[in-house]
């Protein structure tokens, strides 16, 4: 495994760090998108405003609850009490996209988690980006080729930080946030998307936001 967490420590490391690459852009991270303060205060504002729901989803025999909370809004219909406006606009600057809808995923301790997947793209406009936010504590995220040599590299997503994948690159990775054991105080990430078609907030878990 290649880890990546020694950079988001160096305060001489680059603004951006390419991950993976492919034609539109590949999957980058931004270890310091805005401060800590705004990152902070986004966390705040979220956990204590957003909608969060608790869902289920089966799997195999059996229905389990999803292990961790969700929440979604369309950007023309933003609530006033969330900082999402001013995220998005910061998020335009670095990885300017039309985008339409964003999903957010409130992992509360080490338990909660997302499996290995790529995202759906059924309702998502060919050639658009996904745009992650990253709040609260640090998380490592995993990234892993689909097919052939399965190198897996792990990136450690910051408070504050953004990462970009390309739609391309769904089709040829993986990505996934593990379980953990150690101590994890809570975190919440912002994905921001391109929709072709509405998605009920119902079955955004199936997409397995990071």
């Amino acid at each position: 495994m290649r880890a990546l967490s020694a950079l988001t420590d160096d305060l001489f490391a680059p603004s951006m760090q390419p991950l993976v690459s492919d034609a539109e852009g590949g999957i980058r991270y931004w270890p310091r998108f805005v401060d800590m303060g705004t990152a902070t205060l986004w966390f705040e504002r979220l956990r204590a405003n957003a909608e969060w729901s608790s869902l289920q989803r089966p799997m195999y025999d059996r229905v389990v609850d999803v292990p961790r909370l969700l929440a979604a809004y369309p950007l023309d219909a933003l609530p006033d009490t969330l900082p999402l406006a001013d995220m998005l606009a910061r998020v335009q600057a670095f990885v300017p996209a039309p985008y339409s809808h964003v999903g957010m995923n409130f992992y509360r301790d080490g338990r909660d988690s997302v499996a290995m997947h790529h995202d759906k793209l059924h309702s998502l406009a060919v050639g658009q980006p996904i745009t992650l936010v990253s709040l609260g504590s640090t998380r490592r995220m995993l990234i892993r080729a689909i097919g052939g040599r399965r190198e897996t590299l792990a990136v450690d997503l910051a408070p504050g930080s953004l990462l970009c994948m390309s739609h391309a690159s769904q089709l040829t990775h993986e990505h996934g946030i593990p379980k953990t054991r150690r101590e994890q105080p809570a975190r919440i990430s912002a994905a921001f998307r391109v929709r072709t078609a509405p998605v009920a907030h119902a079955s955004w878990p199936i997409s397995r936001d990071a």
